[in-house]
């Protein structure tokens, strides 16, 4: 039974990339439904798929959040992950496809759900903004800040894996991946063609878009964006990245994770020898997991 990977808005649920893809739940309006009415949608989806893993950006509204932590609460259910990591949201919907992805695949949902830490690495997300004032994601600098009230101003920003800011112009550049990706732009209130051409300096190979996501004015200060993603797109290369990482079993539930955190319940490495939990394996010695090796990029 595959893994529901689930979103918070329709349009982070990017179309398929390949014919495996699964499907994405959209958990939409999960702050103005009815509590009980979003118990049993929730309920209802744990009890088709056995897990759910629940994908949201920084930027989701704070009343959407305290829902799907008091629904988990509600339900008492340790097969319910809230992954939220610090993302732009186009880089959210990419990563959240990936991961629907790899629910096609022979999978535990425990590895599942803790690749989505792994699959960030590879991620390098940002935008071309009209302005800087409001970007809090970055530092900015002083200079940057007086140019952004310039008429006609622009500047290039990379969010993740590691921050970079730069004005555009002809010779402006930003450090990108070092391994082959393709490319996906999400164009809000502003024409660049700086933007257009990242691709091509970046080497990807494939570029296609997609409508902007209502939480991109929020998380980046400003409408007047363009956002981009470079990502690695190939099932087979996101499966191998997965499956070459050890695996272990968390000493609390027992599910089969990859990392030091269990996504699941949020349980860390055992600080003791007898840290056992409830649903370990019987009659298995508690293992210290071990963190991950740092993910290398594929050839």
């Amino acid at each position: 039974m595959p893994t529901a990977i689930a979103v918070t808005s329709a349009d982070l649920a990017l179309p398929a990339q390949d014919e495996r893809t699964m499907p994405a739940v959209v958990l939409a309006g999960l702050d103005r439904e009815p509590l009980d009415e979003c118990l049993t949608e929730l309920q209802a989806l744990t009890e088709q798929y056995g897990h759910v893993v629940v994908v949201c950006s920084e930027a989701t509204p704070e009343p959407v959040i305290r829902r799907l932590h008091t629904l988990r609460s509600l339900l008492e259910s340790d097969r319910i992950a809230l992954f939220r990591p610090g993302l732009p949201p186009l880089g959210i919907a990419v990563l959240a496809r990936q991961l629907r992805q790899l629910a096609s695949c022979d999978l535990g949902p425990g590895v599942l759900a803790s690749a989505g830490r792994l699959l960030t690495h590879y991620i390098h997300a940002g935008a071309v903004l009209g302005s800087v004032a409001r970007l809090d994601r970055v530092p900015v600098g002083l200079k940057a800040h007086a140019r952004s009230w310039v008429p006609g101003s622009q500047f290039a920003v990379v969010a993740h894996p590691e921050p970079q800011l730069v004005r555009v112009g002809p010779e402006a550049t930003l450090d990108g991946p070092e391994f082959g990706t393709r490319m996906l732009l999400a164009k809000g209130q502003l024409q660049s063609d700086w933007a257009d051409g990242l691709g091509t300096r970046w080497g990807a190979q494939g570029l296609s878009e997609t409508p902007l996501p209502a939480e991109s004015a929020v998380w980046w200060g400003t409408g007047r964006l363009v956002e981009f993603c470079a990502y690695l797109a190939e099932l087979s290369v996101l499966y191998q990245l997965v499956t070459s990482v050890r695996q272990s079993s968390c000493h609390w539930c027992g599910i089969d994770v990859i990392g030091d955190r269990c996504v699941f319940c949020s349980a860390g490495p055992p600080s003791a020898p007898d840290a056992v939990g409830p649903n370990a394996p019987e009659h298995r010695a508690p293992e210290h997991q071990h963190r991950a090796p740092e993910p290398r990029a594929p050839a």
